[in-house]
């Protein structure tokens, strides 16, 4: 099923969804752990799990077989990652046609990240340098297929001028996206404020927050580095308390993120997008007990 149908079948029943993301295994036995998470996901009824492209596009391969065995062997719908990093225009072309093929519906299109040891982007000499052109490419390869796009509430890593990464956020949506999923943040003022800004720009398609719950402060501490994400100072004071103690680092990111998703759900989000980590055990307790708790209800 497509994305935007599972939204609109869910607004029209006063339910959110809620969808987890993972990044391919280097190793056999990291798949085979991969699978089970997802065997512990499904009495959740997850609405569709997503396959990262990998670092600097290095396991590209793997996200095609996991999407395509996901989708073939699970009861989940499942959302191949596509990225412009060291890749030619064929081929992408190449491999949105086997994503198709396969029966897979659902491609988040990204320009994606320098490769490790590379400052700045740069784009393939037969490449895309933007998601506008990927999306346009995959909507021409595919015209069945769903297509979301990344946004980002405090900015991208490579602007903070708000204005500007919103009008290259709208370029995306005019160019395909049909769905938009926020880069991970911990102050949900900064997604209300984005949602508000970008529905006054005219862009109109679901926004759905990214969550990455803390299970390793020093993990956490190097993507939002990485990311630009504001740590609330009293989260980040949480944070430093139990720095040498990883099972309390786990017990404040399983309470503040089921918090955090009580409040975005409240609010209206239309769901909600894990940043697992390929840790599906905290996803697994904040799914059940916003589920037990249902704080949309009270919307």
């Amino acid at each position: 099923m497509k994305i935007t149908d599972m939204l609109r079948f869910a607004g029209e029943r006063g339910e959110p969804i809620f969808s987890f993301e993972f990044f391919p295994p280097k190793s056999d036995a990291g798949v085979g752990a991969l699978f089970e998470s997802l065997q512990a996901l499904r009495p959740l009824n997850p609405s569709f799990v997503s396959v990262t492209w990998g670092a600097g596009g290095s396991s590209r391969g793997r996200t095609l077989e996991l999407v395509t065995r996901i989708k073939r062997e699970t009861e989940i719908e499942a959302m191949a990652h596509l990225t412009c990093v060291g890749v030619s225009r064929a081929e992408l072309t190449e491999q949105l046609t086997i994503l198709r093929d396969a029966g897979v519906q659902n491609v988040l299109a990204l320009r994606g990240d320098p490769p490790r040891g590379q400052r700045e982007f740069i784009a393939h000499s037969e490449g895309f340098a933007y998601a506008s052109d990927l999306l346009k490419l995959v909507l021409e390869v595919g015209k069945d297929l769903c297509v979301g796009g990344a946004c980002y509430p405090e900015g991208h890593p490579e602007t903070r001028d708000l204005a500007r990464d919103l009008r290259n956020c709208k370029i995306k949506v005019e160019a395909g996206a049909q769905f938009l999923i926020t880069q991970l943040f911990f102050d949900n003022h900064h997604y209300f404020d984005f949602v508000g800004r970008a529905r006054a720009a005219g862009i109109e398609v679901p926004i759905l927050p990214g969550i990455m719950p803390i299970t390793n402060v020093e993990q956490v501490e190097r993507f939002t580095a990485l990311c630009g994400a504001q740590v609330p100072p009293m989260l980040a004071a949480a944070m430093r308390v139990r720095r040498s103690d990883p099972e309390q680092a786990l017990q404040l990111g399983v309470a503040y993120a089921a918090l955090q998703c009580a409040d975005l759900l409240r609010r209206g989000a239309p769901g909600i997008h894990f940043y697992t980590l390929n840790r599906s055990s905290a996803t697994r307790a904040i799914l059940a007990a916003l589920r037990a708790q249902e704080p949309w209800r009270e919307l």
